[in-house]
């Protein structure tokens, strides 16, 4: 939703009535993440994909329907590997759509959603995609931390379940189906809610202000990741040098993770890149890093024999096999890099597989051979 958010408020402003279609749950090798949305609007205009052309014209077609009756409807979409271009998903995958009809009138709180989601407060929106009474379908409520839901599901036993995991999805910056029973019951079945959490951008703070930092912020900015860089030299640590950042820090490293941390600024979705590959920095901030509560990833650059360097001074002020266990050293996937660019899409690479437990298997059909599999090597 994210995403098609700019051209939803501008119809939603001028009062007209938008199809919605958005994915809400996913199986197997489906395309798109749940969250992903697809509008059609005014004069049968569509913006955004639920499934990267696959099922595009069911939902628009379903998506006009429900500007006209006013009734949103659920769709499955994709069936078995061999018999997938049937139907249209290509890929095999399963494509759970909940198609809906957006206005001023069945949807008044857009524009409130859309300036917190400007300003980079997190706001979660819980609706009702499936429920033994038809009444309960379509039904919102407004999640916030620190603050009372706005609006109701049905009831009160709902609304605390649905709340309370609701806060969970925000704080993983996930948007997911969540099933209960029919008046919220955690072990019944019958009601699905889809959760939008639409948490901050999870950060990237890169450390060490060269030239491979420059390419990582680029690729972290193109995955949608707020990014710092941060260097203790002024004259290295410049805008200019590093235009994707959005912001650029000139200050110790260690000095400013730790003051990110006690404010509150660092969660289980922060990558951590070490690219100074210096004693003197990365000592200190990786002693940091390393026994922060909650981070994504920490990767740090540098040669095997700087590794080794490297640990050995970490175990001389004290950290432990278990907190050295959580670095990724040297920095990024074993892809044979040369340049910057590469190296930069090797440490995306792996820090996407740490967040969504990846297995790094790439397949290789050989010209007229069978199909192999090998695992792209961790260092």
């Amino acid at each position: 939703m994210r995403e098609v958010l700019p051209e939803l408020m501008q119809w939603w402003e001028q009062g007209h009535s938008v199809g919605v279609g958005t994915v809400v749950a996913t199986f197997r090798s489906a395309p798109r993440p749940p969250g992903a949305s697809m509008l059609v609007g005014p004069e049968g205009t569509a913006v955004g994909s639920v499934s990267g052309g696959c099922v595009e014209g069911a939902v628009y077609e379903s998506a006009q329907e429900v500007v006209e009756s006013g009734r949103p409807q659920f769709h499955r979409y994709g069936i078995s590997d061999d018999d997938a271009m049937s139907v249209g998903l290509t890929c095999g995958g399963i494509l759970d759509v909940w198609v809906e009809v957006m206005d001023r009138e069945t949807f008044p709180e857009l524009g409130e959603i859309a300036a917190d989601v400007e300003a980079g407060r997190p706001v979660a929106v819980a609706t009702v995609i499936e429920h033994p009474d038809e009444a309960w379908l379509g039904r919102r409520m407004l999640v916030r931390p620190d603050q009372e839901p706005t609006g109701t599901l049905g009831s009160a036993r709902v609304d605390a379940a649905v709340r309370d995991d609701a806060l969970g999805q925000l704080a993983l910056g996930h948007n997911a189906t969540l099933g209960y029973g029919p008046d919220g019951e955690r072990r019944g079945e019958g009601m699905r809610v889809f959760v939008w959490a639409f948490a901050p951008p999870p950060r990237m703070l890169v450390f060490g202000a060269i030239d491979f930092a420059a390419a990582v912020a680029r690729v972290g900015d193109f995955l949608g990741y707020r990014v710092t860089v941060c260097d203790a030299r002024p004259v290295f640590a410049t805008r200019t040098r590093f235009p994707a950042a959005d912001e650029v820090v000139v200050d110790w490293p260690h000095r400013y993770l730790a003051a990110e941390e006690e404010a509150g600024r660092i969660d289980g979705r922060t990558v951590i890149a070490v690219l100074t590959h210096d004693p003197k920095f990365d000592v200190p901030l990786l002693e940091v890093a390393l026994r922060l509560p909650e981070v994504g990833y920490i990767g740090a650059m540098g040669s095997r024999r700087t590794h080794d360097d490297r640990e050995a001074r970490l175990r001389e002020v004290g950290v432990t096999d278990e907190e050295l266990a959580r670095l990724r050293s040297p920095i990024g996937l074993d892809l044979g890099a040369r340049t910057p660019e590469e190296t930069a899409i090797s440490i995306a690479a792996e820090f996407v597989a740490e967040r969504w437990g990846g297995s790094c298997t790439v397949r290789v059909r050989p010209r007229g051979g069978t199909a192999v599999e090998w695992r792209v090597p961790r260092p």
